[in-house]
């Protein structure tokens, strides 16, 4: 349940039952309440001249005069005063005596009022109606007993200002502790999308977009080490940019960073969801593919990743070679890697001869 849901009485739990309890606490009687009760009358004939006195008292110390601001609101608060005065020799000290004196601590928590001034000010009240009530009051007994009752009545009232008080604290705590603790997620949810963003980038060439040739070692192992376990087989495929060096030199490394993108976009068009793709330096790639074997490679990267060079303007010669491993022998991961290498440059030698004899 929301906290504007409930009465400050039901926030408080704060029932008839506690509200004898706490008079029993400050021994505060029947009979207190009776020799308020017979004040009453006196009291109201005086009342305008006790609450001129306290806030003459009050606008003299500078916080308090500070706090008040303008007449207006001076003039707000001497009517809370007469009121609050009043309640005080009614008599009738029950629930809604208790929420209103429960909805002066709220205001004055609210308004900045701090505990020593707030006692200071019930010091004040207090002393000024004793000076009354001895003025007034010429038997000793009937004094005495009048005194001690506002005194009591004093310190049960407190104690319900300083619980609108102390809960008010609390609540700013668990309020402050909350948007900590959200701050703190936040922070650890950036935090943890900035690491992995840098973990990305650690792993991925920036040019082509493609896995950063420093993992291909450690992924390879374990696809092979899976691979074993299942008796599948891998592929590896070596791929080279044929005359990528004349490319450079002649139409300028934009050009040729123009080429690497193009062939890594044909790459990733022709791998499957999971295949690895790595730039391997310079003009070189190599792709992974669990759970398939040399000849199934051979037609994913000798006829559809040509096919989806050739839907382009660019006009590029690729050297292709597979090696598989498994499913009955299985070879280590520099094995593999070295053995789809030699195949790409048997095919680079090749191209470069048909070459030379085509001149």
């Amino acid at each position: 349940m929301k906290q504007t849901d409930q009465t400050l009485l039901e926030q408080l739990r704060i029932t008839d039952f506690e509200i004898e309890n706490r008079k029993s606490l400050f021994t505060f009687s029947e009979q207190d309440a009776k020799c308020l009760g017979d004040f009453k009358f006196t009291i109201e004939k005086e009342l305008e001249k006790i609450v001129n006195a306290f806030y003459l008292e009050q606008t003299a110390i500078p916080e308090i005069a500070l706090l008040i601001g303008d007449a207006d609101t001076l003039n707000r608060l001497r009517n809370a005063q007469r009121k609050y005065i009043i309640d005080i020799f009614s008599g009738v000290y029950d629930l809604e005596y208790v929420n209103n004196r429960l909805r002066i601590g709220l205001i004055h928590k609210r308004i900045g009022v701090e505990p020593k001034l707030y006692l200071a000010a019930v010091y004040s009240l207090n002393t000024l109606l004793n000076e009354y009530i001895a003025s007034t009051l010429k038997q000793s007994e009937e004094r005495i007993a009048t005194t001690n009752a506002l005194a009591k009545l004093f310190m049960f009232d407190v104690s319900l200002v300083f619980e609108t008080y102390i809960r008010s604290l609390v609540s700013e705590i668990e309020i402050s502790k909350n948007k900590s603790e959200q701050y703190a997620r936040s922070l650890e949810d950036k935090v943890g999308q900035r690491t992995k963003e840098l973990e990305e980038l650690s792993r991925t060439d920036p040019l082509t977009g493609l896995l950063n040739v420093r993992h291909l070692n450690e992924i390879l192992t374990k696809v092979l080490r899976y691979a074993e376990r299942h008796s599948q087989t891998v592929t590896a495929v070596y791929i080279d940019v044929n005359d990528f060096k004349n490319l450079n030199d002649t139409k300028g490394h934009r050009k040729g960073d123009q080429v690497l993108r193009f062939v890594s976009e044909a790459i990733k068009t022709c791998c499957r969801r999971e295949d690895f793709s790595f730039r391997n330096g310079g003009d070189e790639f190599c792709i992974i593919l669990p759970n398939c074997d040399e000849e199934q490679a051979q037609e994913i990267f000798s006829r559809r990743l040509l096919e989806e060079m050739y839907k382009s303007e660019e006009v590029v010669s690729l050297s292709i070679g597979c090696a598989s491993s498994g499913p009955d022998e299985h070879l280590s991961a520099d094995e593999l890697i070295q053995l789809a290498d030699e195949r790409m440059y048997q095919m680079k030698t090749t191209y470069k001869k048909s070459k030379l004899t085509s001149q």
